[in-house]
């Protein structure tokens, strides 16, 4: 296998343990070890993580943003998931 036939792998990398996960851009290598030791070379140079995903970017499934419509429209009859008509109880924080 040569360099330009190695897989394209998605990098994200957690900033601070309470953090999440965010994407930091993208590595090419032969195999999964590979790309996590590329991902820590090129995107924590600077102890800038704590913790580094690397995922091929063929295994990663995403809605198409031009279909956000119809995808997104059965969360929006189901009003009961927001709670803007429930009311807090007094001794309840509100944070």
């Amino acid at each position: 296998m040569t360099k330009e036939d190695w897989p394209l792998y998605e990098v994200f990398i957690r900033a601070k343990a309470g953090l999440s996960h965010r994407h930091a851009g993208s590595v090419h290598a032969p195999d999964d070890e590979m790309a996590l030791n590329h991902a820590r070379d090129v995107y924590t140079r600077r102890n800038e993580g704590i913790s580094i995903w690397v995922v091929k970017s063929s295994e990663i499934t995403a809605s198409d943003p031009q279909n956000d419509e119809a995808f997104f429209e059965p969360a929006k009859s189901k009003i009961y998931r927001h709670p803007t008509f429930y009311k807090i109880p007094d001794d309840v924080e509100n944070i």
